[in-house]
């Protein structure tokens, strides 16, 4: 019986991966499922790789995290025309970082989980720290200074996220809902007052009022 002529089918080395496909597909992953699916098994398994290939273009977990930072950040972080005005400054910076980051609230989970950071946002940081020293403050009050806004907008928008996929997830009444019901007046008389306008109330967006009200407060006197 006469061999096929067709030519056989060797194993060779498995298809060269990029970092730029690494960050990718990792973005993809907790995009879509959230940071606690990404490991670097996962990983590679979806480029159609092996973890030992990972590591000629990441080290670990953290560093891929710190990839997916700083990709973010330069795709989103784009620098403004900021006021003069050393403390509308402070409030542009603020609220520029928190335009970008609520936008995508698994990258706050990931700074506040670990000592990790953007280095392409440091632009923003450093505008929020020298206004606070053009208002008057030490440089190490102006770092305190940023770290209560830091609080104060990572905060904001994690329990703002939370709240919402709790809704997406369950359109049930809350049990602050069901508690706020049945409030005594004559023992929590201002919150009996307000209860069936909490919810609206409480969702409503007045981070930029809350921001500005915080400069204030850090920039008084002592």
């Amino acid at each position: 019986m006469p061999q096929s002529s067709a030519p056989r089918k060797t194993l060779g080395r498995p298809p060269r991966i990029s970092r730029e496909e690494v960050v990718e597909t990792a973005r993809r992953i907790v995009d879509t499922e959230g940071v606690g699916r990404l490991t670097m098994r996962r990983l590679a398994t979806e480029i159609g790789s092996t973890p030992m290939a990972l590591y000629h273009h990441v080290r670990n977990k953290e560093e891929l995290l710190v990839l997916l930072l700083d990709d973010y950040a330069t795709r989103t972080l784009h620098r403004p025309e900021l006021p003069a005005q050393p403390r509308e400054r402070i409030v542009a910076a603020a609220a520029t970082i928190h335009e970008a980051l609520a936008a995508c609230p698994w990258i706050v989970e990931v700074l506040t989980a670990d000592d990790l950071m953007a280095t392409s946002a440091l632009w923003f940081v450093e505008q929020i720290v020298d206004g606070f020293v053009e208002c008057g403050l030490s440089p190490e009050r102006a770092v305190h200074g940023y770290r209560a806004i830091w609080y104060y907008t990572a905060g904001e928008i994690v329990v703002r996220a939370t709240a919402a996929r709790r809704r997406t997830d369950d359109d049930r009444p809350t049990y602050r809902e069901r508690v706020f019901v049945d409030l005594d007046p004559s023992e929590l008389p201002r919150l009996a007052q307000v209860a069936d306008q909490w919810s609206p109330l409480t969702a409503e967006d007045t981070y930029l009022d809350g921001l500005r009200a915080l400069v204030d407060g850090l920039l008084t006197p002592r």
